[in-house]
């Protein structure tokens, strides 16, 4: 996961920087023989694919750090995430994957880098390919698996991760519901928050806040990425040189890299992408076809859907977005939600002795995503002066998603009423808001702009 560090690397080489300013930052950065001796490799295509892995290396961090943020425990020296980034031909757009790292894989056949002994292919999860093969064997399996030639590889531990985090002066995530995993020490309120980098990798490592496990986490990820974006390209950083510099030079110190990426590839793609931002970013997953999928001797692993992942693939391949371009909504933007319009019913009632009102609040919030009765009755209190929105303690984030798609309106508890909400439509309305859930659809190959994942001004 501090693989999203390593774009902001490629993001910040940018306006026109100079050699003059960047004299010595390829000495900084670790180098890797990644691509040693490939054959048989995928034809290359337009634009530019870089595999980015996080490793949980920690060697320089602090005892205090390691207590503070969850750090403790040895290095398993694997990948615990991993993305594919295509910059595309224009430069102008950047499409992320993520790769699940408990991904069913089968690996080239090889020989195993610390015993020195050869394997055929045999399967395995995708992390473990990095223990046993290291970078090429990681390059060579997901090549083999998507088809896609890697371009460039670059590889980020804890230590690069907290640095860039903090050299930027933090990241601004938000979120509408509290964030609390035990695991990483992760905790935060609903709301907004500037993190610094321990924080910040509490949050982008935290696998224990809901049954979606890594998935979620994947996706808090690419929020995470698509916020460092927005923080790199708004702050004034990269029309700084001298500011450049720095944060570069403190970031790339843990990076390693493979051997032709250095100084003028990111003269050259920075200044190409002068004015890229999050709108210019796309996220996605690879499309999953079957969870736990039980394999002998490797245990449960996720299986990719052959014929969605395929067409993600041959995306890349082809240089072409992964969605289509959205149409510049009308209006003001959505409120962002903490539940989903789609999960909440409602039954509507009319408060007042206007014929056909709760018709036209059934309507109007059926067409904004609720699932509605489509069956609106008289309340038995035709007088109602403020719209009320009566809900169950349960469903209570149900119940502020549906008080915000109707200003105005007064939320009423009403213990043992159960999971149907209930709207009685007063004399004060006047129209349905739109609204939108605050994440992007989970469902793993679901794909999102960055700008639909970072902190609006609502």
């Amino acid at each position: 996961m501090r693989a999203v560090t390593a774009l902001s690397v490629v993001v910040l080489g940018s306006a026109g920087i100079g050699h003059a300013v960047l004299t010595g930052l390829d000495s900084d950065i670790s180098r890797v023989d990644a691509f040693k001796d490939m054959k048989n490799r995928p034809r290359a295509g337009d634009g530019m694919n870089v595999l980015m892995v996080g490793t949980d290396g920690r060697d320089e961090i602090t005892e205090e750090e390691r207590r503070k943020y969850r750090l403790g425990g040895a290095p398993c020296h694997c990948t615990d995430t991993i993305m594919i980034v295509h910059i595309s031909e224009d430069r102008e757009r950047a499409s992320v994957v993520s790769l699940p790292r408990d991904s069913y894989a089968e690996t080239p056949g090889h020989t195993d880098r610390t015993t020195g002994e050869h394997h055929k292919g045999h399967p395995l999860k995708l992390n473990a390919a990095y223990a046993e093969g290291g970078p090429q064997l990681t390059i060579r399996t997901v090549e083999n698996m998507t088809r896609v030639k890697i371009d460039h590889y670059l590889e980020v531990d804890f230590t690069s991760f907290m640095k860039t985090v903090d050299i930027l002066g933090g990241v601004k995530i938000c979120t509408v519901q509290p964030l609390k995993d035990s695991y990483t020490g992760l905790d935060l309120p609903a709301g907004t928050h500037t993190l610094k980098g321990g924080q910040a990798l509490q949050y982008v490592r935290a696998r224990h806040l809901d049954g979606a496990s890594d998935l979620s986490r994947m996706k808090r990820q690419q929020r995470f990425l698509a916020a460092l974006i927005d923080r790199a390209t708004s702050s004034g950083i990269l029309l700084n040189p001298l500011r450049f510099r720095d944060v570069t030079r403190a970031v790339l110190g843990s990076v390693r890299a493979d051997q032709g990426f250095g100084t003028d590839e990111l003269l050259t793609l920075g200044r190409a992408m002068r004015n890229f931002s999050p709108s210019s970013s796309e996220f996605t997953t690879v499309p999953i076809g079957q969870m736990g999928y039980a394999v002998k001797g490797v245990g449960s692993t996720l299986k990719w859907d052959p014929a969605k992942s395929e067409r993600l693939f041959d995306a890349l391949r082809e240089d072409e977005p992964l969605a289509a371009p959205k149409p510049k909504p009308k209006g003001p933007a959505p409120v962002r939600v903490p539940v989903d319009p789609k999960q909440i019913r409602v039954q509507v009632e009319n408060g007042t002795r206007t014929s056909g009102l709760g018709k036209r609040v059934d309507d109007a919030l059926a067409a904004t995503g609720f699932r509605t009765t489509r069956a609106p009755r008289n309340a038995g209190d035709r007088a109602v002066e403020r719209t009320v929105v009566a809900y169950d303690p349960r469903w209570d984030q149900s119940a502020k998603s549906l008080s915000a798609a109707l200003p105005g309106s007064e939320l009423k508890p009403v213990k043992g009423q159960g999971a149907t909400l209930k709207v009685i439509a007063g004399a004060d309305f006047e129209k349905v808001a739109k609204v939108r859930p605050a994440d992007p659809p989970q469902e793993s190959g679901a794909v999102v702009r960055g700008d639909e994942v970072v902190c609006g001004d609502e």
